[in-house]
């Protein structure tokens, strides 16, 4: 009887040391975890002598303040080329975001999350001998679904939402462009990667 009591004291205590490390090294976030993320978009669309070429990178750095929260912040670069009528338009330009972003089950495989985000961007517009430089700010509320696939590295995917910008056009007089949207525009989904450091 002496002899089982001790096993089964061994094998509790066994798995507890063991569910204490599952926790510190597990799968998902916890609270004081930083992470990094970030997007990388490249596209090429061709319709008869017409051409576009698109290139995005954004890389971003997370810090979880709850077991829920995570405050962001994140630098992109963007470059498009765009050929219409034999008209050649290039567009180069950075952005910078910060947000915060609400995880549900945040410490499971799979987490999905609301976030919140403001975005600024400066994009120079070359068109032959013009050019212009074109500011936008813009708010979003976009929703987005992650999956570990070990200890370190998740999956992302974020789509539609809320959103509103404000595009000054170039400015020089030009009118502004106000755009809100609404919706889960499943064919508008960004897909990104998560690295917990």
């Amino acid at each position: 009887m002496k002899k089982i009591i001790l096993t089964v004291a061994a094998v509790f205590a066994f798995g507890f040391a063991s569910a204490q490390d599952v926790a510190s090294g597990s799968m998902g976030l916890a609270k004081g975890d930083v992470y990094l993320s970030g997007t990388l978009n490249f596209s090429n669309e061709k319709t008869g002598n017409d051409k576009t070429n698109q290139f995005t990178v954004a890389p971003g750095l997370g810090y979880m303040v709850t077991e829920n929260i995570a405050l962001e912040g994140s630098l992109g670069y963007i470059s498009s080329t765009v050929e219409t009528a034999g008209v050649e338009t290039k567009n180069t330009g950075f952005g910078v975001g910060v947000g915060a972003k609400y995880y549900f089950t945040p410490a499971d495989k799979f987490s999905l999350s609301v976030g919140g985000n403001i975005s600024y961007t400066s994009i120079k517009q070359e068109v032959g001998a013009f050019d212009a430089t074109v500011k936008q700010i813009g708010l979003n509320i976009p929703v987005g679904l992650h999956y570990f696939v070990s200890n370190n590295i998740a999956l992302t995917s974020t789509w539609g939402g809320l959103g509103y910008s404000s595009n000054d056009n170039g400015g020089n007089g030009a009118d502004e462009t106000n755009k809100f949207n609404i919706g889960l525009d499943l064919s508008a989904i960004t897909f990104g990667m998560i690295y917990k450091l």
